[in-house]
């Protein structure tokens, strides 16, 4: 049902909250009765500069009222500015665009898969509990059985190692190991950093034994933990990164950057909306604002305060605060994370969930102090109205 009440036509894939959203601005949106809310989801760490950001409905309105589309049979300025742009960020490598982070993984499966299949190197080694999209080879190397069971049999040629094992991966990557394609946080998979010392034995064993590293930053990147990549952080550098989410400041976009001895040539691979002059110059909206108004260091100032402030939640079931700048989850001893969301939207705050315990809290970039605060605040009540909930119905 719609919040009017109206039977929705849309087909039941999403199990949505309780509200209709329909305006925003910066941190805030208003729902379809005019109630405000903070909005510490981010549309899934998607608004790196919040909501209607003026750079960016500007650059998005004038590209709009410009050239809206031509396919990528012709080139395009923005197009070409965002590739360098990318680029240059990553300090490496040439670059794809696509659509989304399911898009964008793809074509980093393909790339792995083109460069291994001569000489016999077709498996991709990922996490268990790592999520990389729901198209059929996205949803393959996924290491989530749940989300799989329902499309089996799934394309082959993935095995998935627990994550933060390093002799796991030792194990796993041999002479068939095409690429490793690893979250540095996973983050539908609980929210989990993998830890520095780990992505660097993934980087040694790859270079040792002639496999490609791929990161999948589509929910890290663009800032979201504090540099523009998170493996700039973390001090690992990859040979294939892909983005979405972040960048396109709540439009579809996503992208591949590869390093160019292993990148498509001509007629590899194609995307008819890819790389749209309109996603592109919003992309390039958010990259400017982030630069310009250092939400960087932002990222890092805000995050802290954030797992510092959660991390003196006592008494309400909580079990761990993580994560890295503002991709921060927090678990609980029993799985009720969807219940803390609904206790916060009670309180006029947004979150997410990342698997039934860990509730996951990504805010745009440019929260600020004061709204952490309420934040943090209003989280212990919401929690422990959430477990006494859960415990009753499990005691009726």
């Amino acid at each position: 049902m719609t919040a009017a009440g109206v039977a929705s036509r849309l087909m039941p894939t999403y199990r949505r909250y309780p509200l209709t959203l329909v305006r925003g601005e910066g941190t805030r949106v208003w729902d379809a009765d005019g109630r405000a809310y903070l909005d510490f989801a981010g549309g899934i760490a998607a608004m790196p500069l919040g909501h209607s950001h003026p750079a960016w409905v500007r650059a998005v309105t004038e590209q709009a009222g410009r050239l809206v589309h031509v396919s990528n049979l012709f080139g395009t300025e923005p197009q070409e500015a965002l590739a360098a742009r990318l680029s240059d960020l990553a300090g490496f490598g040439s670059v794809f665009l696509a659509n989304s982070g399911a898009e964008a993984n793809e074509g980093a499966l393909k790339i792995a898969r083109k460069r291994g299949r001569a000489t016999g190197r077709t498996r991709i080694v990922t996490a268990e509990g790592s999520f990389h999209g729901r198209t059929f080879a996205t949803l393959a190397a996924t290491g989530q059985p749940a989300k799989q069971a329902p499309f089996e049999p799934l394309v082959p040629g993935f095995t998935h190692v627990p994550s933060n094992d390093p002799d796991a991966l030792d194990a796993a990557v041999g002479r068939q190991t095409a690429a490793v394609l690893l979250e540095p946080v996973l983050g539908e998979g609980g929210v989990v950093p993998l830890s520095p010392e780990y992505l660097a034995t993934a980087r040694d064993l790859c270079t040792e034994r002639g496999a490609l590293l791929m990161f999948d930053e589509v929910q890290t990147g663009v800032g979201r933990c504090g540099d523009w990549f998170a493996f700039q952080r973390l001090g690992v550098e990859p040979d294939v990164v892909t983005l979405a989410k972040g960048l396109g400041g709540g439009l579809p976009i996503g992208a591949v950057v590869a390093r160019e001895e292993v990148a498509f040539g001509p007629g590899e691979h194609a995307s008819t909306f890819g790389g749209g002059p309109v996603p592109c110059a919003g992309a390039l909206a958010v990259l400017d604002a982030i630069r310009d108004e250092d939400l960087l260091a932002n990222c890092l100032e805000r995050g802290a305060q954030m797992v510092d402030g959660l991390r003196a939640t006592n008494g309400v079931g909580v079990v761990d605060v993580r994560g890295l700048g503002l991709l921060v989850g927090v678990a609980f001893e029993r799985p009720v994370a969807g219940d803390v969301v609904r206790a916060l939207i009670r309180r006029g705050f947004l979150a997410t969930e990342s698997g039934a315990d860990v509730v996951r809290v990504t805010p745009p970039l440019s929260v600020g102090p004061e709204e952490v605060d309420a934040f943090v605040t209003a989280f212990p009540a919401a929690a422990e109205e959430a477990v006494m909930e859960s415990a009753g119905r499990a005691a009726g």
